[in-house]
């Protein structure tokens, strides 16, 4: 019987708990719960960390009522995974075991005029001034400076962070601290991969730096340890997994790197989830972007092993968009129902949408953005606003290749996708005529769980997941080829890149609307 990994996948919308055979890669059983998001103002977007902690619990018990009812035996788990939504922010009273605030979620945009009085205080008002460290500009996206608003707003973080009861962390820290006993004994970690994405961590250095969190006015004290992306960190303390190492932990974007086997120099993947995610690996020196990308740390597959490197490009709106258009707009029923309506029409009819919800991430890093829906005829119907939000998706992807491609010199000739929008064959063609190159999807989507699985199970002390190259299962592929013209594609690109003018500075800080009109301030 071969020894089985599994990975606690915490997204944005839902928890998922993935079991995989270690041999082949195969998905032996999963149970997903969906995670309810709250949006109470403008702008703000937050989860209930007690929520996050339900549905990882609800979800672990289902997946084992299930390999139960396949007669699979839960001991052949060897290792478990974290794999999170990055930059979402938490603080929690480590005597209580009680979370202070609600999750800040990475789109949230409360923080604008947090951003503008940091950049305000740099030498030059630049938004890049912390890049040599952190690969990073000063954003919205990024942890401290929600954690700055948390220590600015948030009276109960405050007394915590006086009376040294506080400690901070991403999703995976929460989830690890919890799993791992919580306020008897849990283990406050995060992995280079999460760290990277707090502003508050060197990445030359691989720890967290003094002068970063003296900039942030962050007391380091309440910050996690940092390790590895693939070591026993502590075990499951109670349920069905108790006793089972928690080995592997990775932000969800370098996670669907290594699930999708991309550990040379030069490889990418596209994430297609709420947001859209570019990553290329360039090894093992970081590469400074001169085009809008960000640096950030891909992995780091063990204690003694070397921090691998990529290049980002992040989208705020991707799946999101596809949400909006059921929820808010009533345009469908189902998110599956989009694919059918844009084929219907074929074409956008000249119809451009910019899903700027939060601002615009790379290359532009604009939270004055705002989205737009222009090109309208009275022509235009359901069925173009459907394929022009497809065509938004392709569109930031292809901004975000031109910069990598720019930045590394070399254009890339395949692009790898995974998430849960690949299942659009429409958007998957789309994405290859927009790009102008392959598009490459692994039929095994699940590749950000199996990332986290991989590293859990290759942990020193496990060692029932091999990574070495030779020893990697074989996976198949469904690939989509280009099927219009380059000139096509290049002119459908320029108006888009115009409809992306058109939706700047929308917003500022100065003037913001509210339900009973316009009103002066940022709060």
């Amino acid at each position: 019987m071969d020894p089985l990994a599994a990975a606690i996948d915490q997204g944005t919308s839902s928890t998922r708990f993935l079991v995989f055979n270690t041999k082949t890669a195969q998905l032996i059983s999963h149970h997903q719960v969906e995670l309810k998001q709250h949006f109470p103002k403008e702008g703000w977007v937050e989860a209930d960390p007690r929520e996050i902690m339900n549905t990882v619990h609800e979800c672990l018990e289902k997946t084992c009522q299930k390999l139960a009812q396949l007669s699979v035996d839960v001991s052949r788990i060897k290792a478990v995974g974290v794999t999170n939504q990055r930059e979402t922010t938490l603080v929690w009273d480590k005597e209580t075991g009680e979370p202070l605030y609600n999750a800040i979620v990475w789109l949230d945009l409360r923080t604008q005029s947090t951003v503008e009085r940091l950049i305000s205080k740099t030498p030059g008002r630049s938004k890049n001034h912390l890049k040599h460290k952190t690969g990073l500009p000063i954003s919205t996206y990024f942890s401290a400076v929600k954690l700055c608003w948390l220590l600015d707003n948030v009276e109960a973080v405050r007394q915590a962070v006086l009376s040294k009861r506080a400690l901070f962390g991403t999703v995976d820290s929460w989830i690890i601290w919890s799993l791992t006993g919580g306020r008897d004994g849990g283990v406050h970690i995060t992995d280079v991969s999460n760290a990277s994405r707090t502003l508050l961590f060197d990445i030359h250095s691989l720890d967290w730096d003094p002068e970063l969190c003296s900039f942030f006015d962050v007391p380091m004290e309440i910050l996690p340890a940092v390790r590895s992306s693939s070591e026993i960190y502590g075990r499951m303390r109670s349920g069905l997994l108790a006793g089972v190492p928690i080995s592997g932990c990775l932000g969800d974007q370098s996670a669907a790197l290594v699930g999708q086997m991309c550990f040379e120099e030069g490889q990418a993947k596209n994430t297609y989830g709420t947001g859209c995610f570019l990553l290329r690996n360039t090894g093992t020196k970081p590469v400074m972007s001169e085009h809008g990308l960000i640096t950030t740390i891909a992995y780091k597959l063990g204690r003694d092993k070397p921090a691998y490197y990529a290049l980002e490009g992040s989208v705020a709106i991707a799946g999101a968009v596809i949400r909006w258009l059921r929820d808010n707009m009533c345009i469908v029923q189902s998110s599956s129902e989009i694919e059918q309506l844009a084929a219907e029409a074929g074409t956008s009819y000249g119809c451009y949408f910019v899903p700027a919800f939060s601002g615009l991430y790379a290359p532009y890093w604009e939270p004055s953005a705002r989205g737009i829906i222009c090109g309208l005829t009275q022509f235009t119907n359901r069925s173009h606003l459907a394929f022009a939000a497809l065509e938004a998706v392709c569109f930031q992807t292809r901004e975000i290749l031109d910069a990598m491609n720019q930045d590394c010199c070399i254009p890339l000739p395949v692009l790898g996708v995974d998430g849960g929008m690949t299942g659009n064959r429409l958007l998957m063609q789309l994405q290859a005529d927009i790009l102008c190159i392959p598009v490459v999807r692994p039929s095994m989507s699940e590749t950000t769980a199996l990332g986290a699985a991989m590293a859990a199970g290759a942990a020193e002390g496990v060692e029932v997941w091999n990574l070495n190259p030779d020893q990697l299962p074989e996976v198949t592929a469904e690939r989509y080829q280009p099927q219009i013209n380059t000139q096509e594609s290049e002119l459908r690109f320029a108006r888009w890149k115009k409809a992306v003018q058109k939706s700047m500075n929308w917003e500022t800080s100065e003037t913001s609307c509210t339900s009973n009109g316009w009103q002066q301030g940022s709060d």
